[in-house]
């Protein structure tokens, strides 16, 4: 018998079904009901519902609702700190069967060994990991990376079952004024899914850019962004991570006629958060507490985040569907008790089926030993550029300050809680070392450091003392990469991350509970920021200095483009 006459023998009841959830209920998500019902599962595929079903196993659910797996449509992997294989057994338990990741920090590091790394692991997950081609690789010439993708580059990854198409095209100046290297990429492309990232961007600016066949974008920040970009043919994603919490402001839009064009995504959240509050069933607890209909919030989830990048056959509770399932408490609680991922109840053994991947980038953190006169800045009359942090955004302030001075340097002002920063090349290309001052992060003494520093990751520190800021980012080099804090010269609390020196090669667990004791000394140095390091991580971002939003710009342009 073929798998598929057992399908239909199985579907029709002829024969019984490899497994039946029974006694629950599933949320259908065409009509918005609650359905009392069997679930009949043959193989990888639902093929009963709406009846009730004997199986080879039946699994009591009474009292249960079953929904479809969840679906994270924009992630980065990398930020969770750990493997592709680790996120798999972190993640997977919370309900979220498939993601669709952009491997864009590793393959900043380490070009396409750093792809080849996540298609490998993705193709032993039990969790369904999708892969987008990272498109700005480098991110910018502002700055100096780990390796250079031009589409030649790129193409040989095109068919791999995997690969869903190019990911978040950050170069959105570079599609409007028509670059050709961004031109090349996008043509190259044009049959596939294009992922988008155009923040602040409207108007006959936005039109262009769709123009180039980009169809989906997670960096809205207000709902009249959002919606004007809906109204553009976009589908958007409703970004809540561990900095980028965007969630609450787009909540207007998250309604029942919107829902269509709607998905979710955590760009970067890493081990704690997802320990202490979820993933993206936080984001569902979250967004139905504050008022929103469950229909709405469970289609994003899933139905219209996989319609949007392609995925046809998951998405609903239905015969025939991907059987991607999750078995919850209540709609409004969406706790966790049984995954099925394609099929297969997720427990330890399934995990322990999966074959291991080599990790890769054990020694890619390549920085020149540096020493406090390194972080030096003349002094000056005039105003100093200071970078302003703000909470829970990726997008920072251009300030300017009047410093105190100290001989003849700029020294750091505790009362307006502006310290030092530094961004240290870290790739062994021409150890470019750029120092700043940036406001907000609330430390007191000591530094921090890490080698996540977006995009191109190279080492970015922030302190209040310079042998103290030397002694944590010689330590980065020590550990293969990871972060670091430091008092009084004692290192007092590390992770060290050698994979590409952007994850761990620990358990999760682990990472999670040293991630605990690193954000406690960061505190203990009077940080105030909630994920003082994820924001580390984001300040290297460079500036568009000709767009209008410039003035808005993530880094100052006079200290931080030293290091291209």
């Amino acid at each position: 018998m073929t798998d598929l006459e057992r399908l239909i023998d199985q579907g029709t009841g002829r024969e019984p079904a490899d497994i039946v959830l029974k006694g629950g209920q599933f949320f259908d998500l065409v009509t918005g009901e609650l359905v009392a019902s069997d679930i009949a599962i043959c193989g990888d595929r639902i093929v009963g519902t709406c009846g009730t079903y004997s199986g080879r196993t039946e699994i009591d659910i009474t009292g249960r609702i079953v929904v479809p797996g969840f679906i994270d449509t924009h992630l980065h992997i990398e930020s969770s700190l750990v493997t592709p294989h680790e996120f798999d057994r972190c993640v997977l338990p919370y309900g979220v069967t498939t993601v669709i990741c952009d491997p864009h920090e590793i393959a900043n590091v380490l070009g396409t060994e750093g792809i080849q790394f996540f298609l490998d692991s993705a193709m032993q997950t039990i969790m369904d990991i999708r892969v987008q081609l990272s498109s700005c690789v480098p991110a910018t010439h502002l700055e100096t990376s780990g390796a250079d993708l031009p589409v030649e580059r790129l193409l040989p990854f095109r068919d791999h079952p995997k690969v869903i198409g190019l990911a978040e095209f950050m170069n959105f100046p570079g599609v409007i004024h028509k670059d050709p290297v961004c031109l090349a990429k996008l043509e190259a492309f044009q049959d596939g899914h294009i992922d988008g990232h155009a923040p602040l961007l409207l108007g006959k600016d936005l039109n262009g850019y769709l123009c180039a066949g980009i169809r989906t974008e997670h960096e809205c920040t207000t709902a009249e962004e959002a919606l004007e970009k809906i109204r553009k043919g976009m589908h958007i994603l409703i970004r809540e991570g561990s900095v980028s919490k965007d969630l609450l402001a787009l909540l207007p839009i998250m309604t029942e006629r919107l829902s269509p064009f709607l998905a979710l995504c955590t760009d970067d959240r890493n081990p704690l958060d997802i320990a202490e509050q979820g993933h993206l069933d936080y984001m569902i607890r979250t967004a139905i507490a504050h008022g929103r209909a469950p229909l709405a919030v469970y289609r994003a989830a899933s139905i219209s985040a996989a319609k949007a990048f392609g995925l046809s056959d998951r998405g609903l509770v239905a015969p025939g569907w991907r059987a991607d399932l999750v078995v919850i408490d209540t709609l409004e609680n969406c706790k966790a008790e049984m995954v099925f991922s394609a099929g297969r109840r997720v427990d330890d053994a399934l995990f322990a089926t999966r074959a291991a991947v080599e990790p890769v980038g054990l020694d890619s953190v390549k920085a020149r030993a540096v020493e406090a006169a390194h972080f030096a800045v003349p002094a000056t009359d005039a105003e100093t550029p200071v970078i302003g942090v703000l909470p829970g955004k990726i997008i920072t302030e251009h300030r300017r300050y009047r410093l105190p001075a100290k001989g003849n340097q700029t020294t750091v002002d505790l009362a307006q809680d502006i310290v030092k920063v530094a961004v240290i090349e870290r790739h062994g290309k021409n150890g470019n070392h750029a120092n700043g001052f940036v406001q907000g992060f609330g430390l007191k003494k000591g530094a921090i450091a890490s080698t996540v520093g977006h995009d191109s990751h190279n080492i970015c520190v922030v302190g209040v003392d310079e042998e103290d800021m030397a002694r944590a980012a010689n330590r980065l080099s020590e550990i293969k990469g990871g972060f670091v804090v430091v008092e009084n010269g004692v290192v007092t609390g590390e992770i060290a991350l050698p994979v590409a020196g952007l994850m761990s090669l620990e358990p999760y667990e682990s990472v999670r509970d040293t991630l605990h004791h690193l954000r406690q000394a960061a505190f203990a140095l009077g940080a105030t920021l909630e994920e003082p390091f994820l924001q580390l991580a984001f300040l290297p971002l460079p500036v568009i200095p000709h767009l209008k939003i410039s003035d808005r710009g993530m880094v100052d342009v006079d200290r931080f483009m030293l290091i291209g």
